[in-house]
C-alpha cells in the first residue's frame, strides 16, 4: 500500500516514538487510514534509550544497596558485586518484551508501518525509501537525542552521553555527572548503587533545579547520606583528557577527575535536513513551534513530543498525540495543562511532583495567598517499615484548591496517580482528607498530608 503512489493516508506520522506511535494508535481506533514511518525502531528513545532502560538499570541498583543493607532487616545476604552483563540482560529482557507488545498493538490496528528514514517532502507528503507518502495530514514527531556543550565533544568512551552509559560493558570506578537535572541525578543514583564514586556538577543553585527548592534540598540531603558527591552553582568551563580518564574544570577554577564524563545537560530536537523549514514550518532553536492544539502555522502539519518545547516526557508525547489523532478524527479536545502533568525523578530517594511550585504560586497569586504544609514521611507506618526519608509539601490557595503537590522518598513515584487527581480536579484540602486511606500505605501519607492541611492532622504535630 505504501509504495502505491494513488494511496493518500488521512495521516502520515514521521517518527515511532512515544508521540509518534500513540497518534498512530488512537487514529486507526477512530478509523483513520496511518502511516508511520520509522527509521529505528517503534517505541523510540523512550522504550529503546530513555525511560525503560534507566529504570531497570536504577532497580537493579535497588537490588543491590538492598543486598548491602539486608541485615538492618535482620535477614543475611552477601553481595558479591555487580554482573554488568547480567544486568544488561535483565534490562534488554524487558525492553525487548514491551517492543514486541507494541509491534503487536501496531499491527492489529492495522497501522501501515514502514521502516526507513523519512523526511519531508510537502505540507502533504514524506520521502522514504525512494517513495513519496502522500497524507491529508502530517504530523512530525522525530524525538530528540543528548545534547552537548559547545567544545565538548562526546567520545563515546571516556565522555559519554546517556546513549552510551546504557550500555557500557562495566562498572566504572569513578564517574562525574554533568549536569544535576533528571538524567544526571538517575545516572548519579544507578552508578552509586553499583559502587562508582560519583560527583555531579551542576551549574545551578540546587540539583533537579525545576523542581520545588524544598524538593531539592531534601534530594540534596539524601545524596550526601549516600556519598554520592556535587558541586553546585558553577558552571562547566573545559574538560581536559588524563592519563586514564577525565578533567573537569568548572569556570572557578574547581577541578575534578574521573574515570569517565557523563554529559547529561539535556536532550536537542531532531529536526535539521528533515525539510521542516523548507515547508514552512515555524521554528525556534531546533523546536517546532506549535499552538496548544499542537498545530504548527502549516494547516496540515501538527507536531508532539520532544521535537515541540514541552515538557520532554513520553507521557506528554502519548497525550499529545492522542490529542492530534482525536482533533484530526472530529472529536472534541481539551488543550494540556503541562502544570497538571505529573513529573518523577526515579533517584533513590525518588523525586515526585505535580502542579506548580511554592514560589511560582507566590508569583501568580501573591505571597499572603499561598499556604505551604510539609508532612514528614517519619510519621507514615509503611515509610517507616521500608526505612525512607523523605517530605510530602502541599501548597495551596489560602481557603482555595491545592495547586502543587511535592514528593520526595521511595516509591514516592507511584502516590503521583492521586497527587495528579488532587491537582487536576482542583480539590480542597477538606475534601481530600474525608477521603479514607489504606494503612499502612504510603499512599496514606498523602491522605495524611491533607488532614493537617485541613486542619485537623492525626498522626503530625499541629
Amino acid at each position: 500500500m505504501a509504495n502505491d503512489a494513488s494511496t493518500v493516508f488521512d495521516l502520515v506520522i514521521l517518527g515511532g516514538g512515544s508521540g509518534g506511535y500513540a497518534a498512530a494508535l488512537r487514529g486507526a481506533q477512530l478509523g483513520l487510514d496511518v502511516a508511520l514511518i520509522e527509521k529505528d525502531k517503534v517505541g523510540g528513545t523512550c522504550l529503546h534509550r530513555g525511560c525503560i532502560p534507566t529504570k531497570a538499570l536504577l532497580h537493579a541498583g535497588e537490588i543491590a544497596d538492598q543486598a548491602r543493607e539486608s541485615e538492618q532487616f535482620g535477614v543475611k545476604a552477601s553481595f558479591e558485586g555487580i554482573d554488568v552483563a547480567g544486568v544488561h540482560k535483565y534490562k534488554d529482557e524487558v525492553i525487548s518484551g514491551l517492543y514486541k507488545g507494541l509491534q503487536g498493538l501496531i499491527a492489529s490496528r492495522k497501522v501501515t508501518y514502514i521502516a526507513g528514514e523519512g523526511r519531508l517532502s510537502s505540507p502533504t507528503s514524506v520521502d522514504v525509501n525512494g517513495q513519496r507518502i502522500q497524507g491529508r495530514h502530517v504530523l512530525l514527531a522525530t524525538g530528540s537525542v543528548p545534547k552537548s556543550l559547545p567544545g565538548l565533544e562526546i567520545d563515546g568512551n571516556r565522555i559519554i552521553s546517556s546513549d552510551h552509559a546504557l550500555v557500557l560493558d562495566r562498572v566504572p570506578k569513578s564517574a562525574i555527572v554533568l549536569g544535576g537535572g533528571v538524567i544526571g541525578v538517575e545516572f548519579a543514583s544507578a552508578w552509586k548503587s553499583f559502587g562508582t564514586d560519583v560527583t555531579v556538577i551542576e551549574g545551578l543553585k540546587h540539583l533537579v533545579p525545576v523542581e520545588d527548592e524544598n524538593s531539592s534540598k531534601l534530594l540534596e540531603r539524601a545524596f550526601r547520606k549516600r556519598g554520592i558527591k556535587f558541586n553546585l552553582g558553577t558552571f562547566f568551563q573545559k574538560a581536559e583528557y588524563t592519563a586514564d580518564g577525565v578533567k573537569v574544570i568548572l569556570a572557578d577554577g574547581k577541578e575534578f577527575e574521573a574515570e569517565v564524563l557523563l554529559v547529561a545537560v539535556g536532550r536537542g530536537p531532531v529536526s535539521q535536513g528533515l525539510g521542516y523549514e523548507e515547508a514552512g514550518v515555524a521554528m525556534d532553536r531546533g523546536y517546532v513551534l506549535v499552538d496548544e492544539y499542537m498545530r504548527t502555522n502549516v494547516p496540515t502539519i501538527s507536531a508532539v513530543g520532544d521535537l515541540v518545547p514541552t515538557l520532554q516526557l513520553a507521557h506528554v508525547g502519548f497525550a499529545e498525540g492522542i490529542l492530534v489523532a482525536e482533533r484530526l478524527a472530529g472529536l472534541k479536545v481539551v488543550p494540556i495543562d503541562y502544570d497538571g502533568v505529573p513529573r518523577v525523578t526515579y533517584c533513590h530517594p525518588e523525586v515526585a511532583s505535580v502542579g506548580i511550585t511554592e514560589a511560582k504560586a507566590k508569583e501568580i497569586y501573591g505571597a499572603d495567598k499561598v499556604v505551604a504544609l510539609k508532612y514528614n514521611l517519619a510519621g507514615n507506618g509503611k515509610s517507616k517499615i521500608l526505612k525512607t526519608a523523605g517530605e510530602i509539601k502541599l501548597v495551596q490557595v489560602k481557603d482555595g484548591a491545592v495547586v502543587g503537590v511535592h514528593m520526595v522518598g521511595d516509591r514516592m513515584g507511584e502516590q503521583v496517580g492521586e497527587a495528579q487527581l488532587v491537582y487536576n480536579w482542583e480539590a480542597l484540602p477538606s475534601e481530600v482528607a474525608q477521603l479514607i486511606h489504606a494503612h499502612p500505605t504510603q499512599n496514606e501519607a498523602l491522605g495524611e498530608a491533607h488532614l493537617a492541611l485541613a486542619g485537623k492532622p492525626l498522626h503530625s504535630h499541629d
